[in-house]
C-alpha cells in the first residue's frame, strides 16, 4: 500500500515498487481520483479513494488488501500536506490539519495494522519524513513538528514490528520538486533548494 500515490513522490514510489514486482494498492483522497486511477492503471494496481485522516482508514486499507490479496506486506506512508505560516500567524486549523494528516493518521493506521492478522508475515512499514523534521524550516513549524513526530514514532514502533520479524523505517528526503512544493512561496523554495549540497531541488523520479 502506498498513500498519497496520485502524484509526486508517491507515484514515483509506486512505479519503483511495480518495477520490482510488487502488487500495489494506491491510496489518495477522492479529489485526486482521476490521477490516482491513472497511476493505478499504469502500475497494474488498484486504487482506493480514501481520506487517511478518517478514524476507520486503517480498517478500510486492511479490508481492501485482505479482500483482494489475502494479506498486506508493506505499508508506505507517503501522504502529507503543508500549511506554511510563521508560528505567530498560524491559526489552529493550519496546525491541526498538518499534524492530523502527517502523523496522527499514520499512528492510527499503524495501530490497526499491528492488530491485524493480515499484517503478520515479516511486515514492513516505511514512513516518508523530511529534513524539515531534523533541522526545522522557517514558516514550517507545524510541518517540521509532524515530521519529527514521524521519526519518533518509527523509533518507538521498531520493537513492535521486530516481534513479527518485520521492520519500520523513516526516509527523510531533502527538497523535492513536486506539485506540493510548487505551492510554497518562491523565496522559501529557493532556500530549500540551496540547502541541498547540489544547490538544487531533487526530482521524484
Amino acid at each position: 500500500v502506498v498513500t498519497g500515490a496520485a502524484r509526486g513522490i508517491g507515484a514515483a514510489i509506486a512505479r519503483t515498487l511495480h518495477r520490482d514486482g510488487a502488487t500495489l494498492i494506491l491510496v489518495d483522497v477522492p479529489a485526486a481520483g482521476d490521477q490516482l486511477a491513472a497511476v493505478a492503471n499504469e502500475v497494474r494496481g488498484t486504487a482506493l479513494q480514501l481520506d487517511i485522516s478518517r478514524d476507520d482508514a486503517g480498517q478500510r486499507i486492511i479490508g481492501h488488501a485482505a479482500q483482494r490479496h489475502g494479506r498486506l506486506d508493506i505499508m508506505v506512508h507517503n501522504a502529507g500536506i503543508t500549511r506554511d505560516k510563521l508560528l505567530a500567524n498560524m491559526d489552529h486549523s493550519k496546525w491541526s490539519s498538518v499534524i492530523g494528516i502527517n502523523i496522527t493518521a499514520q499512528l492510527r493506521i499503524n495501530e490497526a495494522l499491528l492488530a491485524s492478522e493480515h499484517f503478520r508475515e515479516s511486515p514492513r512499514i516505511v514512513s516518508v519524513a523530511s529534513t524539515s523534521g531534523i533541522a526545522g524550516n522557517r514558516g514550517q513549524t507545524n510541518y517540521a513538528a509532524s515530521k519529527a513526530g514521524v521519526m519518533g514514532m518509527v523509533r518507538a514502533s521498531a520493537p513492535l514490528l521486530a516481534a513479527h520479524g518485520g521492520s519500520i523505517n523513516a526516509v527523510a528526503p531533502g527538497f523535492i520538486e513536486t506539485e506540493m512544493t510548487a505551492r510554497i512561496p518562491f523565496a522559501a523554495r529557493e532556500i530549500g533548494r540551496r540547502l541541498n549540497s547540489l544547490q538544487q531541488g531533487g526530482r521524484p523520479t
